[in-house]
Parts: structure tokens; C-alpha cells; sequence
């Protein structure tokens, strides 16, 4: 996640997976906490978004910091904001914020000296930044205008959807330090050229912070679509108005300017490519 102090729920996953090598009093702690982890994780591999299916981990995850109220504080607030980020990274409800936050006000009040309490407003803010972002994904369907930007790219031109008229346009939102962006960048490079000359463009929109960095992977990569950069990282521009959380993260746009989907990539992407090219006979 792109908030300082909210590992989300894969930091909070990692937290517990380092208990384990900890003093042998926290074992019991840890193997409570991992059967918990184990029933989440299956209900996330099964695409359960709602809060009451997992119910039962958020109970447990109570009975867990009861259980072991000798333990120490930290740890105590590691389990409970375990159960926080299942709130804010996992659920889908449209309270899911509200609990999530009323977690670490939890956190904040009964184990005050841990590092979770003494973040809990900036923890509380990261959420809430989440829940806008939620908020602008939302209006991003597949039909909808695309809310176009009117921005200037790494080489000083402008740059924006709109400039590339008529054109099924791939807004990517990548970073070059990205592990999965990295992996996913042949696919797209591919993509791009198999169907720029049939009326396919990309607007990449780089999180990263050092413009050099960029500049090196852009030449050694051979980018030759638009890129808009500011340095800003996970506060880039573009990625707050269009809601970024994650990446890589793409929105596909028609000639019309419409959006076409979201997040599409590996074999999808040529699909939905060629079938938005064939659709308008640029294909």
C-alpha cells in the first residue's frame, strides 16, 4: 500500500510470519494468530469480500489478544491491527473503513505505548485516503467517460487520453522499482507493438521518484509511448485522481473516450485490444 504507516493486510501477514522466530513464550501466540491467517487466506482465494465471512477470523482474532492479554503490548496491537487491515484491505463493505478505524482507536486506548497507538492518527488518515480512492475507483466502470488530465510527459509536451483522438488508449500506472510491473512490461511492449500501427497508444504514468531511474529503463527498455512523471511517488497526481492504490494498475479507454475496463493484463490484454480495435475497424 502506498500509506507510511498501514502495512495493509499482506505487512500485517508478514509481521506474524516473523513471530514465529521470536522467544519460545511466543509461540502459542504465533500459532493462534497463523490459524487465523490460514482460514483468511482461503476465504480471500475464494473472492469472499464480505465482513460477515469472515466473522469468525475477527472473533478469533478477539479471542486470541484475550487469551494472551499477558503477552507483550505490541504484540497484542499486532493482532488487532491484523484485524483492522482485514477490514480496510480484504472486506468490500461500504462500513468497512468505519471498523477498520474503530480497530485502532481500539489500539490507541488499550495498548497506548505501542508504535501502532502512537501512528494511529496517521494509520487512521491512510485509511481514509483509502476510502476516497475506493470511492474514485468506484466511478471507473467499464461505459463511463474517462475523466481525462491535461498534464506534460517526461519530454515537456502534452500529454492527456484526449491527445491521442480516436485511438484505443492503455493508461498503465507502473513504477520501474515495481516487481510485478517489471514482469507484466513485455507483455505490454508486446501488446504495443502488435497494434500501435492499428490505432493502439499507451500513456504510462510513472510513480517513481527519481526521474534518472526512469529515464535509464525508458532508453534501455526501448519505451517509445507518453510518459507523465512528478516525482511524487504513491502522492503522484495522476495517481490520486484516478484512485491508485496498487500496481500495476490500467484503465482502458475507446476511441469515444469511454473506458472499456480496468486492470486488464497478460493475455487479456491483447484480447480486449483487438476486440476494441475490431470494433471500431482498426483491426
Amino acid at each position: 500500500m502506498k500509506y507510511k504507516y498501514v502495512a495493509g493486510f499482506l505487512g500485517a501477514l508478514l509481521v506474524f510470519g516473523n513471530l514465529a522466530a521470536r522467544a519460545d513464550d511466543d509461540a502459542a501466540l504465533n500459532s493462534d494468530v497463523q490459524a487465523v491467517i490460514t482460514k483468511v487466506r482461503a476465504l480471500a482465494q475464494d473472492n469472499k469480500q464480505d465482513a460477515k465471512d469472515y466473522a469468525d477470523a475477527m472473533k478469533g482474532l478477539d479471542d486470541i489478544v484475550a487469551k494472551h492479554k499477558d503477552q507483550k503490548a505490541d504484540q497484542l496491537a499486532q493482532v488487532l491491527f491484523l484485524k483492522a487491515s482485514i477490514y480496510e484491505e480484504v472486506t468490500t463493505n461500504a462500513d468497512k473503513t468505519d471498523k477498520a478505524i474503530a480497530v485502532v482507536e481500539q489500539i490507541k486506548k488499550d495498548y497506548p505505548d505501542t508504535k501502532f497507538a502512537q501512528n494511529a492518527d496517521k494509520i487512521i488518515a491512510g485509511f481514509r485516503e483509502g476510502e476516497a480512492a475506493d470511492k474514485i475507483q468506484a466511478g471507473l466502470v467499464a461505459g463511463a467517460p474517462f475523466p481525462d488530465f491535461n498534464e506534460v510527459d517526461v519530454e515537456g509536451k502534452p500529454v492527456s487520453v484526449a491527445g491521442h483522438k480516436g485511438k484505443v488508449v492503455l493508461v498503465d500506472f507502473w513504477a520501474t522499482w515495481c516487481g510485478p510491473c517489471r514482469a507484466e512490461f513485455p507483455n505490454v511492449k508486446k501488446t504495443y507493438e502488435t497494434y500501435h500501427d492499428k490505432g493502439f497508444d499507451i500513456v504510462g504514468v510513472s510513480l517513481d521518484e527519481d526521474k534518472g531511474k526512469l529515464a535509464d529503463y525508458i532508453k534501455d527498455n526501448g519505451v517509445t509511448w507518453q510518459q507523465y512523471f512528478d516525482g511524487m511517488g504513491w502522492t503522484n497526481k495522476l495517481a490520486l485522481k484516478y484512485g491508485i492504490r496498487s500496481i500495476p494498475a490500467t484503465i482502458l479507454v475507446d476511441g469515444d473516450g469511454k473506458i472499456l475496463g480496468k486492470n486488464i493484463r497478460g493475455d487479456d490484454l491483447p484480447a480486449a485490444i483487438s476486440k476494441a480495435l475490431a470494433s471500431k475497424g482498426g483491426a
